[in-house]
């Protein structure tokens, strides 16, 4: 729970993970993941730094991320959801 908490302590990361849920979530379809650009587009950060954040939540098992062509798409990784919603009594 430490890593989870330690990867969305920060803001971008938090907007990115909320992002990646709200699409995934909006689709119903979880594995279709969403494509990270779509993700991150409102935020003003630039690829170097939304390539870190995406690192974190990967390391923190939140997200997993998978080269499809030229994209990033990400996907919520299932197990961490439920842990989350556990321990947050969702």
């Amino acid at each position: 729970m430490a890593r989870i908490f330690r990867a969305l302590s920060n803001p971008n990361r938090l907007k990115i993970y909320l992002e990646i849920l709200k699409k995934e979530e909006a689709t119903l379809e979880a594995s279709a993941g969403c494509h990270l650009f779509e993700a991150v587009r409102s935020l003003k950060i630039g690829s170097p730094t939304v390539s870190h954040h995406v690192r974190e939540l990967v390391n923190a098992d939140l997200i997993t991320a998978d080269r499809e062509g030229k994209f990033l798409v990400c996907r919520i990784n299932p197990r961490t959801k439920q842990l989350a919603r556990t321990v947050f009594g969702g």
